[in-house]
């Protein structure tokens, strides 16, 4: 199994028609996502060509002409649609997931980056009350191995598998992901670092416990913000399965706004020690590395496996 998208989810992609989102769609599909329209009001009617490569698991190597949709509610109602993926510029974010929640779609994966905090928390409230779960935004999106991709993940550095992972970090969800490529992975989840987020490391906690299929879940974090101390909290009371963590900015100076996610880390507050701590007082083991990470994965699931068989 794995979670929140899988083999049979019909992905719309607002933004399809633009630059990034063409480039993204080709490599989606390529991945076997089943996408089944772009969604663009001055380009509706129109049909966009795919030459889709061929994957290493031999996905892919067709040509496949997706409908452009004029708006989600239509792309629903002609195809079934259940996920719609974002490219659409910051300006436009905002109306666009409120688009997608109002139409009813079941997940909005907002991969734009810049949108203002103030839209966000207005789309997140709106969506959430319409029953959308949105991933994002500023966000790589996620990846089921070997079923269905929506977002920019690469699709060839890992495989199927039984790890579920959530990020807040896109660069470091890819280095997991290849880091651990020979186990493979249900479901790799980017959250995205942003201040506001639709789906946090807990709701992503949640599901892997519930699915049958994960069997370790590897939780990437950063400094700023305490989501990380509230998944601590959250595995300790609600977790059975094994987790394994990873925070980013060990040396990041304080009182300074840090890359992308405007974490800024004052006094002891959001520092990755103090992450760190949370989670190992969990029963979470912290990697200091991600190769360090990939192998204390290792060596759990060797642990849990030596006991299976005991």
């Amino acid at each position: 199994m794995a979670i929140y998208l899988i083999k049979g989810s019909k992905v719309l992609v607002q933004g399809m028609t633009g630059g990034e989102g063409m480039k993204h769609t080709r490599r989606m599909l390529a991945a076997g996502t089943d996408v089944v329209g772009g969604v663009n009001p001055r380009k509706a009617g129109r049909t966009v060509e795919f030459d889709v490569p061929q994957s290493p698991e031999g996905l892919g190597g067709t040509r496949r002409s997706v409908p452009v949709f004029g708006t989600v509610r239509e792309g629903m109602a002609a195809t079934g649609a259940d996920v719609t993926v974002v490219f659409v510029p910051p300006a436009f974010a905002k109306a666009a997931v409120l688009e997608a929640a109002d139409a009813g779609i079941a997940l909005a994966v907002v991969i734009t980056e810049g949108i203002p905090v103030h839209d966000t928390v207005v789309f997140q409230a709106y969506a959430a009350a319409r029953g959308t779960r949105v991933i994002g935004p500023n966000c790589p999106g996620l990846i089921s191995p070997g079923q269905s991709n929506a977002g920019i993940i690469p699709a060839d550095i890992t495989k199927p598998g039984r790890i579920g992972l959530v990020s807040k970090s896109g660069t470091l969800t890819y280095q997991l992901m290849y880091e651990l490529r020979d186990i493979g992975f249900s479901t790799c989840v980017g959250i995205g670092g942003d201040p506001v987020v639709g789906t946090s490391h807990i709701d992503c906690l949640a599901a892997f416990e519930d699915d049958p299929d994960t069997e370790l879940v590897v939780l990437i974090g950063e400094i700023g913000g305490d989501a990380e101390e509230r998944a601590a909290a959250y595995v300790r009371e609600h977790v059975t399965k094994p987790v394994v963590g990873y925070i980013a900015g060990f040396t990041a100076p304080e009182g300074r706004t840090m890359g992308h996610a405007g974490a800024i880390v004052s006094g002891s507050s959001g520092t990755a020690q103090a992450k760190k701590t949370a989670l190992e007082a969990a029963g979470v083991p912290v990697g200091g590395t991600p190769t360090e990470t990939a192998r204390l994965v290792l060596a759990r699931l060797e642990t849990e496996r030596d006991v299976t068989h005991s």
